[in-house]
């Protein structure tokens, strides 16, 4: 392959191991800086609405600690099940409630998105949303799924990347939203700062 080097250098403001393999499958190869955002310090009025007031939250943090003409990228995820944003389980127990009330059931994944391009001020962000329709796993299943300790780890207790994706039936929209960040998204945003992701190609 040849060797690519990209037009700018892009910044992801999350920890998300997940969100970073997706960038680096696609070709790109950000610099990772955790924003120290305290997540459940925000609050906002719908699901929608908290993932991307976490998604800005975090993109505006690590911007502001930069010096250069970075790409900054934020992204946050909820589930939406009942009119509830759900985020990651706080121990097993908790998690053992939420996958009782998920299985055979609907729920929305909503990932925040928000781009900051350093070097012109501009910031744009919006969300993606995936309808994930949840398997019926049995109780031994579930109390296996949770002992692997993935769901403590991840929106909603669950994603398509890891133990949980036989435990989901199906989806509508974007796998890769499901797992942390959606790259059409991603482009569409990039392309209303001036900035094209394949310019972005390592």
């Amino acid at each position: 392959m040849t060797d690519r080097s990209p037009s700018r250098s892009l910044v992801l403001a999350s920890a998300s191991p997940a969100r970073l393999k997706l960038l680096r499958d696609a070709g790109l190869d950000p610099k990772v800086v955790v924003s120290g955002v305290d997540e459940d310090a925000l609050a906002a009025g719908s699901p929608r609405e908290l993932a991307l007031l976490l998604a800005e939250a975090k993109a505006d943090a690590v911007a502001a600690g930069l010096t250069g003409d970075e790409l900054v990228v934020g992204c946050d995820s909820v589930l939406e099940l009942d009119g509830k944003a759900l985020g990651k389980p706080a121990d097993a127990a908790e998690a053992l409630v939420r996958w009782r009330s998920m299985r055979g059931r609907t729920g929305v994944l909503l990932t925040g998105h928000c781009v900051i391009d350093r070097r012109t001020g501009l910031r744009v962000s919006e969300v993606a949303a995936t309808t994930v329709r949840f398997g019926t796993p049995s109780d031994a299943e579930v109390a296996a799924y949770i002992a692997t300790g993935e769901p403590l780890h991840v929106a909603g207790a669950f994603t398509l990347d890891g133990y949980a994706s036989p435990f989901v039936d199906g989806i509508d929209g974007d796998p890769g939203n499901v797992i942390g960040l959606s790259l059409p998204l991603l482009r569409r945003l990039l392309n209303d700062v001036g900035v094209r992701i394949v310019d972005l190609w390592t």
